[in-house]
């Protein structure tokens, strides 16, 4: 039932702060999956870690500055909780024993080299930041999932609710935007413009995505369902996520300028943003290709080539935004968007019920 919340990434000043932070959060869906987190001490270990991770949170705007230590200190207990309460999970499964003591090492090592970032300043800063990013992304390949068990509905439910946090959170920067404006006609449309998007996006990942993901998860078993979850849902969730939250910084100062070209930041995270979006599920698709090896002809709901045109698209965009007023590159994008759409309910109609029969 409790999962450690991951804080806003709209206002995180680069990526490196929001990859570490992804990184908490997926290492308690895994603990939740193997773990009843409503019992006794771990119930307690999850109020720390949030706890914690709420102060890493806060500390995130001068994480490379004057709350570098406050930062690093929160994340180390994060991860530290974590990892003890993985430790309870394991006490009577020897696999997952073994297992937690090949992951353990560079698990605990990462956040101490972010602590240890916060003493430096710089180049040196930043090295240190990106080795300990590569420790923990490495570091979950060690062992090729052995031993590690998981939940296909509750993992792929929880990744979900994420997706939906993430789509929320551009509502709100929709909000941000109009605040302080007066309603004008473009204003109020820019903001209809940016639902219609997000709709769009709430689509193109629970109509068939999401179901035809669990369906996978569910028919794999063992280490293959494990490294399934790690690569499908812990690494490649993230850029999705992250292009969600692109958009939204895009479309809240759309609304703020309607009427002018964009700058270039605001373009290329607007366009950009949905760019990498709608490429992840490229991405995801090949990831399950992959897995299944064999054609997606016969397989009912695979992402067809519509998500690739329409990601390259995305990019095509970026210099009319800097052109074209910006509620008419916003509108451009939800035109897009929403071709897609139409591409996918009329050609593959078949599949799509097919999936929608089989949902688990």
């Amino acid at each position: 039932m409790f999962d450690v919340p991951i804080p806003t990434i709209s206002r995180f000043p680069c990526t490196r702060p929001p990859a570490s932070l992804w990184w908490a959060w997926t290492g308690y869906a895994w603990l939740t999956n193997i773990l009843e987190p409503e019992e006794g001490v771990v119930r307690a270990g999850v109020f720390g870690a949030m706890i914690a991770m709420l102060v890493a949170a806060i500390a995130v705007p001068s994480a490379f500055g004057a709350d570098a230590i406050l930062f690093g200190t929160a994340f180390l207990l994060v991860r530290l909780l974590n990892l003890g309460l993985d430790a309870v999970a394991g006490r009577h499964d020897p696999e997952l024993r073994r297992a937690l003591v090949r992951f353990a090492p560079p698990a605990a090592l990462a956040p101490v080299v972010i602590l240890l970032a916060g003493l430096f300043d710089g180049p040196a800063q930043v090295a240190l930041w990106i080795i300990a990013l590569l420790i923990l992304y490495v570091g979950a390949l060690i062992g090729r999932g052995a031993g590690w068990r998981v939940e296909p509905a509750h993992f792929a439910e929880r990744h979900g609710l994420i997706v939906i946090i993430a789509l929320g959170e551009s509502i709100v920067a929709i909000g941000v935007g109009s605040r302080g404006e007066a309603l004008t006609p473009g204003v109020v449309t820019a903001a209809v413009l940016g639902m219609v998007v997000l709709c769009a996006l709430w689509w193109t990942y629970f109509d068939v995505i999401a179901v035809t993901s669990q369906q996978q998860l569910s028919e794999a078993t063992g280490a293959a369902r494990a490294r399934l979850a790690r690569d499908y849902y812990t690494y490649l969730h993230l850029p999705m996520i992250m292009g969600i939250v692109l958009f939204a910084l895009g479309l809240r100062i759309t609304i703020d300028q309607v009427g002018e070209p964009l700058a270039t930041t605001p373009a290329v995270a607007l366009c950009g943003g949905l760019s990498l979006y709608f490429l992840t599920h490229v991405a995801l698709r090949l990831r399950l290709v992959h897995f299944v090896r064999r054609s997606t002809s016969d397989r009912p709901g695979w992402i067809g080539p519509g998500r690739l045109a329409t990601g390259i698209g995305m990019l095509a965009l970026i210099p009319a935004a800097l052109a074209v007023p910006a509620l008419v590159a916003l509108a451009l994008v939800a035109a897009l968007c929403w071709a897609l759409i139409a591409w996918d309910v009329l050609h593959y109609r078949e599949h799509r019920s097919e999936v929608r029969r089989v949902r688990p």
